[in-house]
């Protein structure tokens, strides 16, 4: 190569390198299951903010597999992302999972629901207990304090259907003329939800009132209920304020739903990540407000 021409190249190299040396960083964001709308804007709200803020986000649908979840993640440790935001799907079987990915030094995030026995960079998501309580003050107000109620948990073990439930049950506490007369799981699925409803009915003669966990539960029982032409006799309230919750309030099928952000819980995860990859200072736990939505306050 002639000596005039060796200048011109070695610049274009340099030009070049600082193209490699600024690749994006890569987090890995595991949700418990793409087959919910909550979760699905979650992610959206997460990869929005990936591509605002130039990383390269992995998504993982665990399939509400606890044992699928482990596996995926291990996974993203194999590939040594940066940084790991888990939705688990279940609390404490998560656990161990975590410590692993501590142990090759990447930070995690939890979001919408924390991990048991671990202490993580940072917890995004709604205070659950409080909005368990706020669906409680709702039905003990239409309730004007005496009635039978009924509540449907989503999956167990899961600090999402744990707060809720806490939260349902110590709002509940003030009105002693308020029975809870049946507790029964549903995973917060819809067809569970219509399942678990319909043998609900089948026992319980009087119902006043339905809270489920989540809003897939909650549109499975109104399924169960119209279905057993009940529908006059109790009124449902939800969890999540998914779209088609927020259909079935204006067409008057369903009372009220506790609204979450999931879009907003999803791009919080992305913007502590890129903050935690930057070496910057996140806090703890960041909460997500939370609103009560009826037909009135549409």
């Amino acid at each position: 190569m002639r000596r005039g021409l060796l200048v011109p190249v070695v610049l274009l190299v340099l030009s070049v390198l600082p193209l490699y040396a600024a690749a994006p960083p890569t987090v890995g964001l595991s949700i418990s299951t793409l087959n919910n709308p909550f979760f699905v804007d979650l992610r959206d709200g997460a990869q929005a903010a990936a591509t605002r803020l130039n990383v390269n986000l992995v998504v993982l649908d665990a399939q509400n597999d606890s044992a699928r979840e482990a596996s995926q993640i291990e996974d993203l440790i194999q590939k040594k992302v940066a940084v790991i935001a888990i939705n688990p799907t279940d609390s404490d079987a998560i656990a161990p999972t975590i410590r692993k990915v501590q142990g090759a030094k990447i930070p995690v995030i939890t979001v919408d629901r924390g991990a048991n026995g671990v202490t993580v960079a940072a917890h995004i998501a709604s205070d659950n207990v409080a909005g368990g309580k706020m669906a409680a003050q709702y039905v003990a107000k239409r309730l004007k304090g005496k009635g039978n109620v009924v509540m449907l948990e989503g999956i167990a073990g899961t600090s999402a259907a744990r707060d809720r439930g806490k939260g349902f049950r110590d709002g509940l506490k003030a009105y002693p003329g308020i029975k809870l007369v049946a507790v029964q799981t549903a995973d917060f699925d819809r067809a569970k939800g219509l399942s678990v409803m319909e043998n609900i009915l089948q026992a319980q003669k009087k119902i006043d009132a339905v809270f489920a966990q989540n809003d897939e539960m909650a549109l499975g029982a109104i399924q169960a209920i119209a279905a057993a032409k009940r529908e006059k006799e109790m009124f449902v309230v939800g969890f999540d304020a998914i779209a088609d919750a927020l259909a079935a309030i204006k067409a008057g099928t369903m009372a009220a739903t506790i609204a979450q952000q999931p879009k907003v819980m999803g791009r919080l995860a992305v913007e502590n990540a890129v903050k935690i990859i930057k070496k910057q200072r996140v806090s703890k736990f960041t909460p997500v407000p939370l609103k009560l939505v009826t037909k009135q306050t549409m």
